[in-house]
């Protein structure tokens, strides 16, 4: 092969990885979000920016350049927002606990089970925080401010879940120091 040749090749070559360059950088920005590992584990989390807690399980986020509804799996925070239902036990103090460890701009890591969203195509995840590696499902439950609600198939963290609000129910942390048995209001 002729050095013309060659050049045109390196080139062609630089041409094309400089295109790739750009429509990675695209996707990333736009819509296909970065996945990056979560510390502590053997996963992956797709990197999101918490938008705004509604209640203590929901929040919005942006990922991969869209908005999207979170509900977080493995918990179940008494109600606050709920249309028709009255404020639960504890729901106040869960939805400003969630508000606390995810204020609007936290960085997060965003990991799904087997199912993506619920009927209320609201997407399905655990969730950690980017800048310390906080399992927030789980912090959730430690503090008492949830119980835990495991739904098949979502059950990837379901034992460490569970383990971690029987120590919160036999500390008698938060809403189970709190509330009467079954959360009523």
């Amino acid at each position: 092969m002729s050095i013309t040749r060659v050049r045109r090749a390196a080139s062609g070559l630089s041409a094309l990885v400089l295109a790739a360059e750009a429509l990675c950088a695209a996707c990333s920005a736009g819509g296909v979000p970065a996945r990056l590992p979560i510390a502590g584990t053997r996963g992956t989390g797709a990197l999101a920016t918490v938008l705004h807690a509604v209640d203590g399980d929901t929040l919005d986020v942006r990922v991969g350049g869209q908005v999207e509804r979170v509900r977080l799996l493995g918990v179940d925070t008494p109600e606050t927002v709920k249309p028709g239902t009255p404020v639960e036990c504890y729901g106040p103090e869960a939805s400003k606990r969630t508000k606390q460890l995810l204020v609007p701009g936290t960085a997060v890591l965003l990991q799904r089970d087997r199912e993506a969203r619920d009927r209320y195509a609201r997407l399905l995840v655990y969730l950690w925080r980017r800048g310390d590696g906080l399992f927030v499902n789980r912090s959730l439950l430690a503090g008492g401010f949830a119980r835990p609600l495991s739904i098949s198939p979502n059950t990837a963290h379901r034992a460490e879940l569970a383990a971690t609000s029987a120590a919160a129910d036999r500390a008698d942390r938060g809403l189970w120091g709190t509330c009467p048995p079954g959360g009523a209001p």
